[in-house]
């Protein structure tokens, strides 16, 4: 089937306006949230119900084209970033229905193409929470957090997006509607299929829908931003401040004064925090739906830390605005980061107890093989998810950037594995991570995941190149 073909087929399934094929009309969809990578898709589609991505599903087949699925383009790995111009790029953002929210079940039903923010909202409206939460939350959809098994802020206390999803509609990759949308938190009917596809990155299928656990509405919340010297003080204080406060504890994100620099010099009015900064800084938060005293929990913590001597600052948020304002010091940062142009991203996680030495090594990394450049090592220091980025000089050229950072990310690459840890803790492999899995994963791992591949896109047709090495030409695929 030659391409105008295909083209003509596709808007006969989807109309006219939603199958896009000039430069113009794909440039919105082909550049991801980074700016480092460009797509270059066959087309774009954007099907509007279920059974339109299962036709174009179909039609794909028929002709031997690649799918790729793409959410709100806020990746960071180049999972919906084809590059061979002979995939049909397939953006779910017209899939925006909320179709059922239970508030006594506390399930929320939605499609693939809601973003995370609408989907937080929709469970505000029946006083509940979604808890879901990160920076790119009102572009990212449900579909593309599902399909990267999404972290953020909250996980420490309600688990990645795997632990959200109770049940998926998803399109095989010939076309097959399967249906385990569910209530249910308990059920153990054999093998937990929807799982399988959670973290998949469209490898495996397209999600088109999914049945999301809901939480009691958070109504009261004690934010604290505190000061460190050391890194390894902030790892035995983030165990004692669980273990105090119990599961109440929803946030503990660490942040180096660098970073807090970085912020402010971005944001216009943004303060900092202390009047001495601090090699490190803690944002906390506790929260609850019901009658419990934050306040007295969160400052019996802080009371303590401070007689003991690691906390060497500390500031509690009295207000509504100044718990935004401390949270702004966190988004920030990272805003501040993307505005200084080309930069070294890392998305690392370890054992807890191994964090500061994790940083350290990190550190002599770029000591030794990026010297003038400027390492940020921040995350989610609860459950040992470390952002290690790593700032060059000003005015760097895009050759000369890759060109010295890619000797010191495959070393970093090397201190990760060493300490048991996971190159990807929640961004995902996508296109650019696809070397370092294989040469991280054991080979009977690599084997059976393979062979899941294999069995359920026997042709390699689901977004080839990612999370899985892109099939030859000889394997059947155009």
């Amino acid at each position: 089937m030659d391409r105008d073909q295909l083209l003509a087929e596709l808007a006969a399934l989807l109309g006219a306006r939603n199958v896009l094929a000039t430069a113009a009309e794909m440039a919105g969809y082909v550049r991801d949230w980074s700016g480092d990578n460009l797509a270059d898709p066959l087309c774009v589609v954007r099907p509007g119900s279920t059974q339109e991505v299962a036709a174009v599903v179909r039609l794909a087949a028929r002709a031997g084209i690649g799918l790729v699925p793409q959410g709100g383009n806020t990746g960071l790995v180049a999972g919906t970033c084809p590059t061979d111009g002979r995939d049909i790029l397939l953006n779910m953002g017209r899939m925006r229905a909320i179709r059922a929210v239970d508030p006594l079940d506390m399930v929320l039903q939605v499609e693939a193409g809601v973003t995370v923010e609408e989907a937080q909202r929709a469970a505000e409206a029946q006083n509940l929470l979604f808890p879901l939460s990160f920076g790119a939350q009102g572009s990212a959809q449900i579909g593309g957090a599902i399909a990267v098994n999404a972290g953020g802020l909250n996980v420490l206390r309600y688990g990645m997006m795997r632990n959200l999803v109770l049940g998926l509609e998803l399109v095989l990759p010939d076309g097959t509607v399967i249906d385990t949308l569910s209530a249910l938190s308990k059920d153990n009917r054999g093998l937990a299929l929807h799982q399988l596809f959670i973290g998949s990155e469209g490898a495996l299928g397209i999600v088109t829908a999914a049945s999301l656990r809901l939480s009691p509405r958070i109504t009261r919340r004690q934010t604290a931003l505190l000061a460190f010297a050391d890194l390894q003080e902030i790892v035995t204080f983030a165990a004692r401040a669980r273990a105090h406060c119990s599961d109440l504890l929803s946030a503990f994100e660490f942040m180096p004064g660098a970073a807090i620099d970085l912020a402010i010099a971005h944001v216009p009015g943004l303060q900092a925090p202390f009047a001495d900064r601090a090699a490190y800084y803690v944002l906390l938060e506790v929260a609850a739906s019901g009658p419990v005293d934050l306040e007295a929990l969160l400052m019996g913590l802080l009371e303590e830390a401070l007689s003991d001597g690691p906390v060497l600052d500390g500031v509690v948020a009295t207000s509504d605005r100044q718990r935004q304002d401390l949270w702004l010091l966190r988004e920030a940062m990272v805003e501040a980061q993307a505005a200084r142009g080309w930069h070294l991203r890392t998305d690392f996680s370890v054992p807890l107890s191994r964090v500061a030495r994790l940083v350290d090594a990190l550190q002599a990394v770029v000591a030794e093989h990026l010297p003038g450049w400027t390492p940020l090592a921040y995350g989610h220091m609860g459950d040992g998810n470390v952002h290690f980025n790593v700032l060059p000089p000003a005015g760097i050229a895009k050759a000369e950037f890759f060109a010295q950072s890619s000797t010191a990310r495959a070393r970093m690459y090397e201190v990760v594995r060493a300490l048991d840890g996971s190159l990807s803790a929640e961004h995902g492999i996508g296109r650019e991570r696809l070397a370092a899995l294989h040469a991280d994963r054991p080979a009977p791992l690599l084997a059976l995941a393979q062979a899941v591949k294999t069995l359920l896109d026997p042709d390699g047709r689901m977004n080839p190149g990612c999370l899985f090495p892109a099939p030859s030409s000889e394997d059947g695929r155009r």
